[in-house]
């Protein structure tokens, strides 16, 4: 029988300030006391992947779970998740298939989705962060923030930093998130907000240029450990954000799917870490990508506007 519920409830909640990436919790009842619980390496793997009730990121749940692994559906609205969860469940006969839900637009039910899988699973072998945006139109959200600049950098980056101590617990976990070659080669940080100007091309390229800048950051941070990130490049997929964005199309998300499935569970990506992947190989990404600087200054704007 496929697991397919996403019941969580949401609460208000202040952002605790960060010291030493979060231990667990004081007090905490869940299963996020991770000094008590020994865990190892395994071949069947759990998978948060956002965004994937559609194109690459729904294939990309497909395919893992046909590979056996244990995978949780992440959509914005609670129905199609999981309506996405059974179907992937029954497409490939893999009764470990989970769904969950949150508005990536909302630190709330960020928060809240993380502290869920928290309380459900007890370990995390992979967090995907898939889901992302075009706009042609500025938005702004109740939370003060453009709408490109939160989907796509702010949502992978406060959620992986609230599952943080459930990666570190997991051996051999990885963290990937997924850019494009469409990533900008350059910064305003008096512009994340669109507070300047705002065009969607500019909005959407920055936006993929902050997930390798994060993704670098991370890797330096966490190189003596277990722990990985990686990004990559999907291709030029046929999705809805293409056609939005660029009014054509690409290769299948069979084909887009590929480089996440490898960066995911390929065993050759095992201890490998700070890669951008382009067709399953190392690449370079832009220049500024790699200026430590710029990475701590996003990181320090990023941790201010989320906790």
């Amino acid at each position: 029988m496929c697991e397919h519920s996403s019941m969580f409830s949401l609460q208000k909640y202040d952002f605790p300030a960060i010291s030493n990436m979060r231990r667990s919790h004081p007090g905490s009842t869940n299963l996020c006391n991770f000094e008590k619980i020994k865990l190892e390496k395994m071949e069947t793997k759990t998978i948060l992947i956002t965004g994937a009730t559609d194109g690459i990121g729904k294939q990309t749940a497909l395919e893992l779970a046909q590979k056996g692994h244990k995978v949780l559906v992440h959509g914005r609205n609670k129905v199609k998740s999981e309506d996405t969860a059974a179907w992937i469940c029954e497409t490939s006969g893999n009764d470990k298939t989970e769904a969950v839900h949150a508005d990536l637009t909302d630190f709330d039910e960020i928060k809240a989705l993380a502290e869920t899988i928290k309380a459900r699973q007890l370990r995390l072998d992979v967090l995907l962060n898939n889901a992302g945006v075009f706009e042609n139109e500025k938005v702004i959200l109740p939370n003060g923030l453009e709408r490109t600049f939160m989907v796509n950098h702010m949502a992978p980056f406060a959620l992986t930093l609230e599952l943080l101590d459930l990666l570190k617990a997991t051996p051999g976990a990885r963290i990937v998130n997924v850019s494009s070659m469409a990533q900008s080669g350059s910064i305003d940080f008096d512009n994340l907000n669109g507070e300047k100007y705002f065009d969607p091309y500019n909005a959407y390229a920055v936006s993929k240029l902050e997930n390798v800048l994060f993704t670098y950051k991370l890797a330096r941070m966490f190189a003596s450990s277990e722990l990985t990130a990686n990004c990559l490049h999907p291709g030029v997929v046929s999705t809805k954000l293409l056609h939005a964005g660029w009014g054509m199309g690409g290769v299948s998300v069979h084909a887009g799917a590929q480089n996440s499935v490898y960066a995911a569970v390929s065993p050759e990506m095992e201890g490998k870490t700070g890669l951008y992947l382009v067709s399953k190989n190392p690449a370079r990404s832009a220049a500024l990508s790699y200026d430590k600087k710029v990475q701590e200054r996003l990181w320090e704007i990023s941790l201010a506007l989320a906790f």
